[in-house]
């Protein structure tokens, strides 16, 4: 995403975008050939923005940093990050890019209408295993480890085959995902994440998440976030909420915590100085939101992962 101009002219072009250039949900096309659709795409590409859509959805990420929302989680990815997202669970990933910069074939992309796992399961008692794992993806799972390296080989394996040897990269797929040990699984949304979407709500969400996505580091105002979309801020704050399940707030605390844990992974930069350049305006408020959403200052939190 690029950075955002709130001057005149770059909110007429916004507001030009809502009225008009999203849908309220992505449709996804169906395949007469494959009872599941897999495809690839590019970054930034019309397909890659915040939406949700009835199926059900396992994503591969090849190339590229970036961040990530998931319901109303917010983290980081890196080439191979395989996560499962559950039927209507809203999603985005956005990468790090240079001015210019199009990341090719960045994502591979399984979607397959989970009405069909019920009447198979009554002929086929085996795939009754897949069921808890789709009522677990309603939360939104990532895979870690030996578990995300295998997955990624079974996604990448479809994309080259068809008919039945389609079908059996699936059924392997399904088995390692259903069967990935707990440590190797991170549940994303909260249990409790029920947003409220209407069919404005991707048109506004998405603009949001551009404008803060683009400037969290920096000075991020719910009021220039309300002007983007044509909304007061009153009736702005209450929308986001309801759309997204969390306050405008804590979706820019959760970004800049988001974008401190990989700088503490994959950096030697100084706390404080990692603490200014996501977006926190003094040390100790950072030491403390950071504590409250990891259960762990960032010092042992450095430790802790740079060690394993």
């Amino acid at each position: 995403m690029t950075a955002v101009n709130t001057a005149d002219g770059a909110t007429a072009r916004h507001a030009e975008r809502l009225l008009g250039m999203r849908a309220n949900r992505e449709v996804i096309p169906p395949d007469p050939n494959h009872s599941v659709r897999w495809h690839q795409h590019s970054y930034p590409s019309p397909l890659a923005r915040w939406n949700y859509h009835p199926e059900y959805e396992i994503h591969l990420i090849r190339k590229g940093t970036g961040k990530f929302i998931v319901g109303d989680h917010i983290g980081t990815f890196e080439a191979g990050h395989v996560a499962l997202v559950g039927s209507g669970l809203p999603h985005d990933w956005v990468s790090d890019l240079e001015p210019g910069e199009v990341l090719e074939n960045r994502d591979a992309v399984i979607q397959f209408d989970g009405r069909w796992v019920e009447p198979a399961a009554a002929l086929v008692p085996e795939l009754a295993e897949v069921r808890p794992l789709l009522e677990q993806s309603q939360r939104g799972i990532e895979f870690l480890g030996v578990s995300a390296e295998e997955a990624a080989a079974a996604i990448e394996a479809m994309g080259t085959s068809t008919g039945l040897e389609r079908l059996q990269h699936l059924f392997s797929l399904f088995g390692i995902l259903t069967r990935a040990p707990q440590e190797e699984r991170r549940y994303l949304a909260e249990e409790w994440f029920r947003p409220q979407l209407d069919g404005q709500a991707a048109a506004v969400v998405d603009l949001v998440l551009e404008y803060v996505f683009s400037n969290h580091a920096g000075s991020v105002k719910m009021s220039e976030a309300a002007a983007l979309v044509g909304m007061p801020e009153p009736t702005f704050s209450k929308y986001f909420k309801r759309a997204t399940g969390q306050n405008f707030s804590d979706l820019v605390r959760k970004l800049r915590l988001a974008h401190a844990r990989s700088l503490l992974e994959r950096s030697d930069k100084a706390i404080s100085e990692i603490c200014y350049e996501v977006g926190f305006t003094n040390l100790s408020n950072f030491n403390r939101h950071f504590m409250n959403d990891a259960g762990e200052t960032p010092r042992t939190y450095r430790r802790r992962v740079q060690k394993s």
